[in-house]
């Protein structure tokens, strides 16, 4: 019969504890609640026992007001003159402008995703998902408790100044090319999100079978085999489609390297 090692069982039991707290606060966001294109995403992750999330944003357009001393914008100073997570249209920036005193920035941010992970495996697995759906910004931090922490994100996002001291300081067809760039990032990024869910899936249902057989899991490795192998088909046995790969091929945003740090910092 085998045996639990109690400091397995300790940690275990530790993380069960984070997770219920966590799950249990109000959202602090000032939106106060899971955007609608990640909902999906963020229940399946929270219904796995070795996974829950501590924060995301499925990306968005934002409009700031920021002070007249830079161009620098720390969020939590500046006024937010406006927020969108659809694409957005001129006439709606246009009208916000004119509320600006200081440097208003246009930005995009796209998707990001914390979610603390009960053992350093599990995040190793969900890293790969992150890197082989596009978001190859991705990293994971050991903090000096023991808390495994995986960040999800990528680097198409967007800041362009628009005004200095409440004027303005370009043209609306300029601020209208912006938009463009801006709606397609932010379509972009939707479809990574898409292929995050459907990587997640497969993922989860390759460690099912590797859980439930043990000869198999021993024989496979979860460390990063999408550096290696660049066929998905031999990769994951069907599991990443070829037209996610070849979509991902395409991508020019993001390093494609790997990028995975992990480091002391106490969460």
């Amino acid at each position: 019969m085998q045996t639990l090692n109690p400091s397995s069982v300790d940690r275990s039991a530790e993380f069960g504890r984070w997770k219920a707290q966590s799950l249990s606060k109000a959202d602090l966001s000032r939106k106060g609640s899971v955007d609608e294109d990640v909902v999906e995403l963020v229940q399946v992750l929270n219904a796995q026992e070795q996974f829950f999330t501590t924060s995301s944003c499925a990306g968005r357009i934002l409009l700031l007001d920021g002070g007249i001393n830079g161009f620098e914008v720390q969020k939590q100073n500046c006024c937010w003159l406006l927020v969108t997570h659809k694409p957005c249209v001129k006439d709606d920036v246009i009208v916000a402008l004119k509320k600006a005193n200081g440097d208003a920035v246009l930005k995009f941010e796209p998707f990001v995703l914390h979610v603390q992970c009960r053992q350093l495996q599990d995040a190793q697995i969900l890293h790969s998902v992150a890197v082989d759906s596009g978001f190859r910004n991705s990293g994971i931090t050991v903090g000096k408790r023991g808390k495994t922490m995986l960040a999800v994100r990528s680097t198409h996002g967007l800041e362009v100044p628009l005004s200095h001291k409440g004027k303005l300081m370009v043209t609306e067809e300029y601020i209208d090319f912006l938009l463009n760039v801006a709606n397609q990032k932010m379509e972009e990024n939707k479809k990574r999100i898409g292929r995050f869910y459907n990587c997640l899936q497969h993922a989860l249902e390759r460690e099912a079978i590797s859980n439930s057989h043990p000869k198999i899991k021993e024989k496979n490795n979860p460390l990063y085999t999408h550096k290696k192998k660049r066929n998905p088909e031999k990769a994951h046995g069907k599991s990443i489609t070829e037209k996610y790969n070849e979509e991902l091929e395409n991508d020019d945003d993001d390093n494609p390297g790997i990028n995975v740090a992990i480091f002391p910092e106490d969460y």
